[in-house]
């Protein structure tokens, strides 16, 4: 199983990004192996649609599972449709999240959250 989370770093020791669409980075953990990468996420810098972006990667890099804070409409419909769960988060560092994952101790996120529109 694969679970991504929305950080504002490279590494587990980076904080949760609480933005989904709009964080600097995923961490994809493979809950299997204890390895894990980190992406640019391609979506930050959309003038529009950045979360329908990040889920679009995150359902092409087959992730099974999602640790974020606010997770955008249009985005919570494409992973809910594609079958990824979703989790809460906070700001904490992202090995601390995947432990909490591990012991089924956060937070499934059963509706999406407000849209995040960019400000100019």
């Amino acid at each position: 199983m694969k679970i991504a989370l929305s950080s504002s770093g490279k590494d587990l020791d980076s904080s949760l990004d609480l933005r989904f669409g709009r964080c600097e980075y995923f961490i994809i953990y493979d809950l299997e192996s204890d390895e894990f990468i980190a992406i640019e996420n391609q979506g930050k810098n959309s003038s529009g649609g950045a979360g329908i972006a990040s889920a679009q990667q995150l359902i092409d890099e087959s992730v099974d599972g999602v640790i974020s804070s606010n997770i955008g409409p249009n985005a919570y419909k494409l992973l809910k449709s594609s079958d990824i769960k979703m989790h809460k988060g906070k700001s904490i560092p992202c090995k601390l999240l995947i432990e909490s994952f591990k012991a089924n101790e956060l937070e499934e996120i059963k509706e999406a959250g407000p849209s995040q529109k960019r400000g100019y």
